[in-house]
């Protein structure tokens, strides 16, 4: 049975305080019948994936004035989106963001789908988003789960079960909460509410509007829930990225294979990552070492990636990768762990 209490208090408190966001419609807006743009929702979704608001709103401002639209994108170049994309992290979401905007052209007549399910169909849609999309764009009565829900549903409902074992139950007490009126502005505010509020550390539980139904907050296990399982330790990895310009100030850069980490992305050459730095230069030349190393982590791993320079002549004839000229050249285009090496080797060679 669907407890209506906690879900009108979170719709009031969301009519009031709901935060404004550059793809958001807000209450006020949805009550004068506007309504959310679907390309705004699904595309600030699949940034947000990972990534935090603050570091996303330059980007969606960024990409929704070069792109408008989802026929815009779909035409776009892959290495501008790429390039646009650098910084945001998980270039898989780039890769199947252009695939998802083309297929909604070629298959949907630049329409998304309407359905939670017929969402799923689409490249890069997993179960969040076309849950987000359905709710927020189109109504529907779908269940939207992120961390942030699930530390308001752990903390309403006291769930001692840690996470990751913990989801299932965890998003059967969110689906319970979800209102056949108005999901997507639910689904907001419990997201707003747990970014708020309903903090992972110190909740402001004086001024939340579930505080009176919140059974952690009568046990004063708030601050302690979600409890999770302690985390593995992260392996740490090794590599090396060769930094080489010619005289002319072009650079030398390889595209990363369309698979795997930071795939189709410009990067440095360099051998695979592994338990050992492996020499694997891209042409012979007076390679140096600037004394200076990268250091990134990962979702999975650490990575430590050594630094060779090297100021190549115009006929170098590197075995891989290509010189990008000194003009087309943006090191903002590059990926962070990339975009780190270049900041760290690029003082050492001849200037341009």
């Amino acid at each position: 049975m669907r407890d209506e209490g906690p879900s009108r208090a979170l719709l009031d408190w969301y009519d009031a305080h709901a935060r404004a966001m550059p793809w958001r419609t807000g209450p006020a807006a949805r009550k004068a019948g506007i309504r959310p743009d679907p390309y705004a929702v699904w595309l600030s979704e699949v940034m947000l994936q990972q990534t935090t608001v603050a570091a996303v709103r330059d980007y969606f401002h960024r990409f929704t004035a070069r792109w408008p639209g989802v026929g815009a994108l779909a035409a776009a170049n892959d290495g501008d989106v790429m390039a646009e994309w650098a910084g945001l992290g998980y270039y898989a979401r780039a890769r199947n963001l252009l695939k998802c905007a083309r297929v909604v052209v070629a298959e949907h007549g630049g329409r998304f789908p309407e359905t939670r399910a017929a969402l799923l169909n689409l490249p890069g849609i997993g179960p969040y988003t076309a849950s987000a999309i359905a709710a927020i764009a189109f109504g529907e009565q779908a269940t939207v789960v992120d961390g942030n829900v699930e530390r308001v549903m752990a903390r309403l409902f006291a769930v001692e079960t840690p996470l990751p074992a913990a989801k299932p139950e965890l998003t059967a007490l969110a689906e319970g909460l979800t209102p056949p009126d108005r999901p997507g502005c639910h689904a907001q505010a419990v997201m707003d509410l747990g970014a708020t509020i309903c903090t992972p550390k110190s909740p402001a539980c004086g001024i939340c509007p579930l505080r009176a139904p919140c059974r952690a907050r009568a046990l004063g296990t708030q601050a302690d829930l979600p409890r999770k399982l302690p985390k593995k330790p992260k392996p740490t990895r090794h590599g090396i990225a060769y930094l080489g310009r010619r005289a002319d100030g072009a650079w030398l850069l390889e595209r990363r294979p369309d698979k795997g980490l930071l795939g189709g992305m410009l990067g440095w050459p360099g051998a695979e990552w592994g338990d050992a730095a492996q020499e694997a230069p891209p042409l012979a030349a007076n390679w140096r070492d600037p004394g200076a190393e990268v250091r990134h982590t990962f979702t999975h791993f650490h990575l430590r990636l050594a630094l060779r320079v090297a100021d190549l002549p115009m006929d170098a004839a590197p075995a891989r990768g290509r010189f990008i000229p000194a003009q087309e050249f943006r090191p903002s285009g590059l990926p962070t762990v990339m975009r780190k090496a270049f900041d760290l080797g690029q003082p050492a060679l001849v200037p341009a």
